[in-house]
């Protein structure tokens, strides 16, 4: 691939709407506006053999903004979402069609190394997934595999601190990571992610597994990485994508004649209106909570 451009984001810091919201205790965050958009995404289906599990998907990636996937199981989300690092690739009989778009060329074009688009596009995922190895060697791993030249013992501690968990572990960093809580391991696994210094992250249900304390500090964190890193989550916590995303997008899955399911995008817009004012009725059926 070739080197990534620099893009200066034109964007103001996002603030609270005014106003009533469908959900209590539910605030909101105004998304900024797609100015230079990282990933760009035309027609995108996924097939799993004959099966078309998603269909005709069309949306834009905003730069260093947090943009959340929600809707009810089946609907796709997470099959999209693999499709930003190809991790599709790796599943048998999985075939993308469409188009998606990173920084104006083709992650699918024939010249662009997977490994690469992996390196610069990371993922965490639902399930902490620590290596089974020291802390210090779980942030240390990736850049030593990368060929990283630097200090590592500096790059380890910087790495942590970003992801907030330095102040926990520093008197630890040589014992096992699987010692950690649930919530410290997918930090680590946060931080394992940022030590080779991607553009995009991915996060697939990053706070299913946990419990509402280490929520909120993933959520604080993912808020803080947003001003350095460009975020799609994947969630099925409609008060977590109010409160953190820029822009949501909604997905269901349509049943055709022959009753199999077609994961489809039903509606893409700014956080604020999608859960305060949405197009369509079946975003608000959802977000309402008739359905899902």
């Amino acid at each position: 691939m070739s080197p990534t451009p620099s893009l200066e984001p034109d964007m103001p810091p996002p603030s609270d709407p005014p106003g009533g919201t469908r959900t209590p205790q539910v605030s909101y965050r105004q998304a900024r506006p797609l100015a230079g958009a990282v990933f760009e995404v035309g027609g995108l289906s996924v097939f799993y053999g004959d099966h078309e599990a998603v269909r005709d998907v069309n949306l834009s990636i905003g730069h260093r903004q947090i943009t959340a996937m929600i809707g009810p199981s089946g609907c796709g989300k997470s099959t999209v979402l693999r499709c930003f690092n190809r991790m599709n690739d790796l599943i048998p009989h999985a075939r993308v069609a469409g188009k998606i778009h990173y920084h104006s060329e083709d992650l699918y074009g024939r010249e662009v190394d997977p490994i690469e688009v992996r390196r610069r596009i990371g993922m965490v995922f639902q399930k902490p997934n620590p290596f089974p190895k020291s802390i210090y060697d779980n942030i240390a791993y990736g850049p030593r595999v990368g060929g990283f030249k630097g200090n590592l013992d500096d790059l380890v501690e910087e790495t942590l601190t970003h992801a907030a968990l330095w102040d926990e572990v520093k008197d630890k960093l040589k014992t096992s990571a699987l010692a950690l809580s649930g919530g410290q391991q997918q930090r680590l696994c946060i931080a394992r992610t940022i030590a080779v210094q991607p553009e995009v992250i991915l996060m697939d249900e990053p706070c299913s597994a946990l419990d509402p304390i280490a929520t909120a500090k993933i959520e604080d964190l993912m808020e803080k990485l947003a001003e350095e890193f460009t975020i799609i989550v994947v969630t099925h916590n409609m008060q977590q994508a109010a409160r953190v995303s820029h822009r949501t997008a909604f997905f269901t899955a349509d049943v055709d004649d022959k009753g199999e399911r077609h994961g489809r995008l039903i509606e893409y817009d700014e956080t604020s209106r999608i859960f305060s004012n949405p197009s369509d009725n079946r975003t608000e059926d959802y977000i309402s909570g008739r359905f899902g």
